[in-house]
């Protein structure tokens, strides 16, 4: 089976793109400085990548398993993980109080949670000698693509032809109301835009470049509906 296509592999990317956006939250911290944009970085992508993971596998791969103890202990771990990316989203928000010493404890648990489930999970889910095939594999869409539309100008070229439109839309979900992107072609993506427009007025398009070479558009997601 190819790599790409199971849990373990799943779950060591998504772990890898976690911890890196951990550690620098936890360096910003380490020296009692607030890490607000770091911490904000994280909490996306724990609501994003990792909320998504949970319940895809939920979805995807429980129900193909009995009913065992250790099932239900893998969903219990799946609540505290949401309970905890809550505590760190709030925190982005500034919706609470935390010191930068508190916050990084908070971050510390839920990397050491995670890991300890990740691993919990496999062994639980893996049959011996077949490895579990990811939620990716099954039709959820594929965590590599966040790094690729993380950032405020997002290259179309760089994106999968097939699933664009998924990509792109997916991002525009997490765009805060207020704030802007761009969307940077070698072609016209005037096409792509129009799909995501058809039926919703909460973003508005508008091109800065033109080719030949070069196309951007800014999509800018509506403070109102």
């Amino acid at each position: 089976m190819d790599t790409q296509t199971t849990l373990t592999a799943e779950h060591t990317h998504l772990l890898a793109q976690i911890t890196d956006r951990a550690r620098i939250v936890l360096q910003i911290a380490s020296q009692d400085r607030w890490p607000s944009r770091e911490l904000t970085a994280l909490a996306r992508y724990l609501r994003a990548e990792l909320i998504r993971q949970l319940t895809d596998e939920e979805r995807l791969l429980f129900p193909a398993h009995e009913a065992t103890p250790e099932l239900s202990r893998l969903a219990r771990d799946h609540a505290r993980l949401r309970a905890c990316v809550d505590t760190i989203a709030a925190a982005a928000c500034g919706r609470d109080t935390r010191s930068p010493a508190q916050i990084a404890t908070t971050v510390r648990d839920l990397l050491t949670q995670l890991h300890n489930h990740l691993a919990t999970e496999q062994a639980t889910l893996t049959a011996p000698g077949r490895p579990t095939i990811s939620t990716a594999a099954l039709g959820a869409c594929p965590h590599r693509w966040y790094p690729l539309t993380e950032g405020p100008t997002i290259d179309l070229d760089a994106l999968p032809a097939e699933r664009l439109l998924d990509a792109i839309g997916d991002r525009l979900h997490r765009l805060p109301r207020g704030e802007h992107l761009d969307l940077c072609s070698r072609t016209d993506p005037g096409k792509l835009c129009d799909a995501l427009a058809s039926g919703d007025n909460d973003y508005g398009f508008a091109y800065l470049a033109c080719g030949p070479d070069q196309w951007r558009v800014r999509v800018t997601r509506r403070l109102e509906r």
